[in-house]
């Protein structure tokens, strides 16, 4: 992914919101949170991510890790994908039957939101990559730029131009992965 975006940031964060306020939630809990990265945060973001990762693990691993992490930095932003888990709390205690399903559900939440993004930016004509930083990142970020502390991160989606096409992988089970009934 590059930074040749033809679109203004206003404009991508207006469609990022767009598809988030889009996707259901059970309950209509509305527990994704969002933030959304651009310029000088989108590179600290990845600052951030390269210094936690660097410290975490041995030098020779890390060498695949940082180039992936550069891959990322050299996006045009980065969309962070929070659940808010003081909304699940609350849920929790009001229907206690169902406590145990709230972290469950808040996941399928997560994910909708984190797939009606992907499928707003590719439909814009815009590449992007799904990654998993975290919990490794959570405090160095939550303290960077001030998020709640009841914030949980789930993933971390950088977006930009798209500087080739993506390598198409192979799906070997594909027949077992499906059932159809008549």
């Amino acid at each position: 992914m590059g930074r040749r975006v033809h679109y203004s940031q206003a404009y991508i964060a207006e469609l990022i919101q767009a598809a988030v306020r889009s996707c259901p939630s059970a309950f209509n809990s509305q527990s994704a949170r969002i933030v959304i990265l651009f310029g000088d945060s989108h590179n600290k973001f990845w600052e951030i991510v390269k210094e936690v990762k660097c410290q975490e693990m041995p030098a020779q691993i890390f060498e695949g890790i940082g180039i992936k992490i550069d891959q990322c930095a050299a996006a045009f932003g980065t969309v962070l994908f929070y659940e808010d888990q003081t909304i699940i709390q609350q849920l929790q205690k009001k229907m206690p039957m169902s406590a145990e399903d709230f972290p469950v559900w808040s996941e399928q939440t997560s994910g909708m939101a984190q797939f009606a993004v992907w499928t707003a930016l590719a439909d814009s004509g815009l590449g992007a990559s799904l990654q998993h930083y975290n919990p490794m990142v959570d405090q160095a970020v939550a303290a960077h730029f001030k998020i709640d502390e009841n914030w949980l991160l789930r993933a971390q989606l950088c977006f930009g131009s798209i500087e080739q096409p993506a390598e198409a992988r192979p799906d070997p089970n594909f027949q077992d992965r499906f059932r159809i009934f008549t």
